[in-house]
């Protein structure tokens, strides 16, 4: 077992999705620190400031670089940034005349802060694109389990009929809104960061912000409206939006598990399950589990990258490394999280029936409250209250179900409600249109039309 799970060849699949694992290998984290360094060179050439003949050959020899690792180590130990050791064998292999344009003006944060956008943005790729693949399940799931009655749980206990298209739906609206707060983060993530020594760029005299404009273009980034070496709030905002995430299926997974407990048994895993070395009959729910997982993690590690967003001056000193530890676990723990729950959803077993049955089971008690609405209309609230309550305990006790214990009990002083319509099926509200506003509203982000066939 290594230190991270994440990057175990045991547990990696566990925790990490392989998609965003391979963006996060040390290999994948030099070539984008010597992607910006060759932007950086670009960028300074069209501007004049460097021969074109430095840029071309410090572009070429940034793709062709084939670092030593080991080295690289011993002079992160040092430094505490790759950049130094990293730019002190590539310096090497420019011609003299192009070495001395190699990073010039900027700082080591400056290249580390831009390669890290670089990778969160291949890797928000890939988590929105799981993302909407995921609610495209839910909404599915949703249309097609719309009418399908079982209980609805508060305090984990039955409360009033639902279908489980809601709870679908309920599991769609928050991954939704995700995709909602993505579109508003990337405006503010994808930037690039150049400052300099102190945040003046003072080295390129007043010209600094023509080339922090250049860099940005080379690398499809915008310019932000300051430097941004001890401004960190974007990153928490990323790490904020990774944990939403992660929370919001880990609330999926956890009625799930719920759900599948063998006296539930409205749901299943599909697969079988988990299995037991000792229990044959034991169904785990093994991929809710991980979702879980991932959630609880998630929620440490934001608390600290939260922390670490508390950085001094113009520089800070841990703070940035604290980032390190936490950002890059976020983006594989949310991967991996998604993959799961597509994994989940692709197989979950429904069973319509047990729901159906644990509805009847309850012997009218989830009508409690429109029952007492309904009584209303012929006596006081109050006493409509009492006389429910009353029935109530005893369509607990098996006495008998809770509308025909109070039709029997009021007698000819029912004559006026509405007995017919005092069944599950049709007591539920609004529940088929918050169905559709949810699909709604999953359809226009997502940028499809809901079929007109709904529900």
């Amino acid at each position: 077992m290594s230190l991270t799970l994440l990057d175990s060849a045991l547990f990696g699949p566990m925790f990490a999705h392989p998609e965003v694992a391979a963006l996060y290998t040390d290999a994948a984290y030099l070539r984008r620190l010597l992607d910006v360094e060759a932007a950086l060179a670009r960028a300074q050439a069209r501007l004049g400031l460097i021969p074109q003949a430095s840029a071309d050959a410090i572009t070429a020899r940034c793709a062709d670089l084939r670092p030593d690792v080991a080295r690289l180590g011993e002079g992160l130990l040092r430094d505490g940034v790759p950049v130094v050791a990293l730019l002190a064998q590539l310096r090497p292999t420019l011609p003299p005349a192009a070495r001395e344009h190699l990073h010039y003006g900027a700082t080591s944060q400056d290249i580390v802060d831009t390669a890290f956008v670089l990778g969160a943005r291949d890797a928000l790729a890939a988590l929105r694109r799981l993302l909407g693949d995921v609610g495209d399940q839910l909404a599915a799931l949703a249309r097609a389990h719309a009418h399908t009655l079982m209980p609805g749980r508060t305090h984990s206990q039955q409360a009033l009929p639902v279908t489980f298209g809601l709870k679908a739906a309920g599991w769609l609206a928050p991954l939704t809104r995700h995709l909602e707060r993505l579109n508003e983060l990337e405006t503010r993530l994808y930037v690039v960061s150049f400052g300099g020594a102190a945040g003046t760029l003072a080295a390129l005299g007043e010209r600094g912000l023509e080339v922090a404009a250049a860099l940005a273009d080379e690398l499809r980034l915008t310019l932000p409206p300051t430097p941004w070496h001890t401004g960190r709030d974007t990153v928490l905002e990323l790490a904020a939006w990774l944990t939403g995430v992660c929370t919001s299926l880990g609330k999926l997974a956890q009625d799930v598990i719920l759900l599948a407990q063998s006296e539930v048994g409205e749901l299943a895993e599909g697969g079988g399950g988990g299995g037991s070395s000792t229990m044959p009959q034991k169904r785990n729910p093994i991929t809710s589990e991980l979702i879980l997982a991932a959630a609880g993690t998630a929620s440490g590690l934001l608390a600290a990258a939260a922390r670490s967003g508390v950085q001094e001056h113009e520089r800070g000193t841990h703070g940035w490394q604290v980032e390190w530890l936490t950002v890059p676990q976020l983006l594989g723990l949310t991967g991996a999280a998604l993959g799961h729950t597509a994994r989940l959803l692709g197989g979950l077993q429904v069973d319509a029936g047990r729901m159906a049955h644990n509805v009847a089971a309850s012997n009218g008690l989830m009508l409690a409250e429109s029952l007492s609405f309904a009584l209303s209309r012929v006596m006081p609230r109050e006493e409509a209250g009492r006389v429910v309550k009353a029935a109530a305990l005893r369509a607990a006790a098996g006495e008998g179900h809770l509308v025909d214990l109070v039709r029997a009990d009021l007698g000819a002083r029912g004559a006026g409600v509405a007995w017919a319509d005092l069944t599950e099926s049709r007591t539920l509200g609004v529940n088929n249109e918050l169905i559709g506003r949810a699909l709604d509203h999953h359809g226009r982000v997502r940028g499809h039309v809901r079929p007109q066939e709904y529900p």
